[in-house]
């Protein structure tokens, strides 16, 4: 636990030092919103539509956190001092995927206030969202520091990580758009059918952070 505080507590050190990701990452979404904005010339958005845009939107904005999430290890023998502490490899995993659920959190907190602004959609639909994302996040952040692992010791790893990435995560889109899409309806959050999609999602988390955490020494190994 000590381990896995002390990792994390330095990514977030040298994220706040630096702001090498979150500012891409918001840069990123504010633009893609924009992009939609005028790309589908609808001034509102509701339902299915709203969905894919937010959740699209949040999906490859993480891919730059994730292509950046071990770089510091990869360039100053992070991974070499880890193999040789007496410190379980796991908990490099748990404090990598933690970091990236709050580069998450982060983001969101900046891109659903311009999503709101710029599509006209409630606030109330949106706090609604609020649990569809903290599981898509969930999600995104166990697939993500896994790929990561895998990517960064190679030299194409900005080529790699999004196609390792992209495929294993359409599950999560589909859960996270299934229970989006009727919390952001024009007449106001329906949570009818968003559950069965919240459970599916859930799911996936747990089989994902349990395979992480029951590989990850094998990928630091290797």
């Amino acid at each position: 636990m000590n381990a896995f505080r002390a990792i994390l507590a330095k990514d977030l050190r040298v994220e706040l030092r630096t702001f090498e990701a979150l500012p891409a990452m918001a840069l990123f979404a504010l633009t893609s919103f924009v992009l939609f904005r005028f790309g589908l010339d609808q001034e509102t958005l509701e339902g299915n539509l709203a969905a894919g845009v937010l959740l699209a939107t949040v999906l490859f904005a993480s891919l730059l956190a994730v292509n950046r999430i071990f770089l510091a290890e990869a360039e100053q023998g992070g991974f070499d001092a880890i193999r040789l502490a007496p410190i379980d490899g796991t908990a490099l995993y748990l404090a990598k995927a933690s970091a990236l659920v709050i580069f998450l959190f982060c983001l969101e907190l900046i891109a659903l206030p311009a999503f709101s602004i710029l599509f006209r959609v409630g606030l109330e639909g949106l706090a609604a969202t609020l649990l569809v994302l903290l599981l898509a996040d969930l999600g995104i952040a166990a697939v993500g520091a896994l790929v990561a692992a895998i990517a960064t010791n190679s030299r194409a790893r900005d080529l790699i990580a999004p196609l390792l990435l992209l495929p294993l995560l359409v599950p999560v889109m589909i859960g996270a758009a299934g229970a989006a899409a009727p919390l952001l309806a024009e007449s106001g959050p329906a949570f009818g059918d968003a559950w069965r999609w919240l459970a599916v999602l859930a799911v996936y988390d747990v089989i994902f952070i349990v395979i992480g955490y029951a590989v990850y020494d094998f990928l630091l190994e290797d």
